[in-house]
């Protein structure tokens, strides 16, 4: 199976295509009419807790409600489990090896992309279309995306929501296509001090600017059940709780946000794309290439699907976002297609056949400047691999990480100490070089398959396929085939 194709892109008739070419796919009439508008929400750090995923104590009424009427994919992943990077990913449909974002880009990280590249909101600008960020952007330069900006507090989903009604309501009224990419902080992990727990470091709440008009959910420690790859202590089930909280703001705000798409008159003609930059802030998912830090939600309702409420298997990445959002409003051409490393998963949005989605890769270079470690993975329906291209350093910890109270907790308790399904020292590193893993028999990713005998053949392979994706994405690491 290709790992992906570049061809008459919207031309192609797929099992699950419904309605007229100009409303299922958008490619072939430009006039705004034809077009779906798209609300694109980026959460911070959040993994797969949400009840429409399976999570039974963090409520997520209001994004449940929008996957019952969409599309929810089971298999969506993220290229790096780090901000800045993903997030260019998803605006550029191209990895960051190739673009140059190689980490974080705030402050004296200060990584970004090299001049005379496009981006989605440049496109869609030529298009016609109005483009607008509310919230977090963490991407440069700045020049590269050139948004209408709306102010808000990304520490309040609600409140953000509100901000964007103006936008909304003038873009219905001029009859104007409109792409909002609204970005939250929630629920990344602030580095604040909760003052209601003074004696625990490094809280997921922040209280910049209150967080008027959500309701509180409230959750106790002492009733969380962390996920597996986290240690079920005290220090962890109480940063789990405030994350959880974090977590159904965001939801609140998914929600006021569709209730204002409703109001103005935008909802039936709006594709919602919902999904996060990378999983959650906790040592063992953030910054790995692990299924914790990868493998992230995605739900997608689009008023052209056909039917609600559908689970698809596919395995789709944050590179095919932006040829996803092109097509649905109308402008991925095939000259267009050939800029990205992804491919439009327009098609398979109210369907359930995964149409030989059957790959994604990963590429992890810097989170922190201070943060070399490079990984490049291949992730198939059974095996992934994990290529360490530094394997004789440790393992390097982002600082929130490092210092918040499950991590400390667990340093004090000893390298040989259970952290979730891995050890202290395990977590820590070093890491080997490769690290080959059975998903179907491993899912948590205990077992490394490397050097075992009876894998060889499933080794080479996947390492092949590595090396083609380097090369076609135009690695720069892919030296390290051949030398340090």
């Amino acid at each position: 199976m290709r790992d992906f194709v570049i061809g008459a892109i919207g031309l192609v008739l797929t099992a699950c295509w419904t309605g007229s070419s100009s409303a299922a796919s958008g490619t072939v009439e430009h006039g705004h009419g034809s077009r779906r508008n798209v609300v694109m929400i980026v959460s911070d750090d959040h993994g797969l807790q949400l009840g429409c995923y399976g999570e039974t104590i963090i409520k997520t009424p209001h994004l449940d409600a929008l996957a019952a009427e969409g599309t929810r994919f089971a298999n969506a992943f993220c290229v790096t489990a780090s901000c800045s990077p993903s997030r260019s990913t998803i605006l550029t449909g191209r990895f960051g090896h190739a673009t140059g974002q190689y980490g974080l880009a705030h402050s004296y990280h200060n990584f970004r992309a090299m001049p005379k590249q496009t981006s989605l909101p440049k496109l869609l600008n030529e298009d016609g279309v109005r483009t607008a960020i509310i919230g977090k952007f963490h991407v440069l330069p700045e020049e590269m995306y050139p948004f209408e900006t709306l102010p808000g507090n990304a520490r309040n989903p609600v409140a953000m929501a509100d901000a964007c009604r103006k936008f909304l309501a003038e873009c219905v009224e001029s009859q104007t296509p409109f792409f909002l990419y609204f970005c939250t902080i929630d629920p990344h992990r602030s580095g604040d001090v909760n003052e209601s727990l003074p004696e625990r470091p490094n809280r997921f709440g922040n209280i910049e600017g209150g967080h008027k008009g959500v309701v509180e959910t409230g959750y106790d420690p002492d009733k969380m059940v962390v996920p597996p790859w986290l240690p079920n202590t005290p220090e962890s089930r109480a940063e789990w709780a405030e994350y959880a909280q974090s977590v159904s703001r965001v939801d609140q705000g998914v929600g006021r946000l569709i209730e204002i798409l409703r109001q103005t008159g935008a909802w039936d003609n709006t594709l919602v794309i919902y999904l996060s930059d990378n999983g959650p802030a906790f040592p063992g998912a953030k910054t790995t290439l692990y299924e914790p830090g990868m493998k992230l939600p995605c739900i997608v309702r689009d008023p052209a699907a056909k039917s609600t409420g559908v689970v698809n298997e596919g395995l789709i990445s944050w590179v095919d976002l932006a040829p996803t959002v092109l097509e649905a409003m109308g402008g991925l051409t095939e000259e267009r297609a050939k800029g990205f490393h992804g491919r439009s998963f327009l098609s398979l949005v109210g369907c359930d056949d995964p149409q030989g989605r059957d790959v994604v890769y990963g590429s992890h270079t810097f989170h922190e400047v201070t943060m070399y470690f490079p990984m490049r993975a291949v992730r198939e329906p059974r095996f992934k691999l994990i290529w360490n291209l530094a394997a004789p350093l440790p393992f390097p910890f982002a600082s929130d990480l490092y210092n918040s109270a499950t991590w400390q907790a667990a340093l004090k308790a000893g390298p040989d100490s259970p952290y979730g399904v891995r050890t202290v020292a395990q977590t820590m590193g070093p890491r080997p070089s490769f690290e080959l893993y059975d998903l179907q028999t491993d899912p948590l990713e205990q077992r490394n398959l490397a050097d075992d005998p009876a894998y060889q053949q499933e080794l080479k392979r996947l390492q092949d396929k590595l090396r083609a994706f380097q090369k076609r994405t135009n690695d720069p690491w892919i030296l390290k085939w051949e030398r340090e």
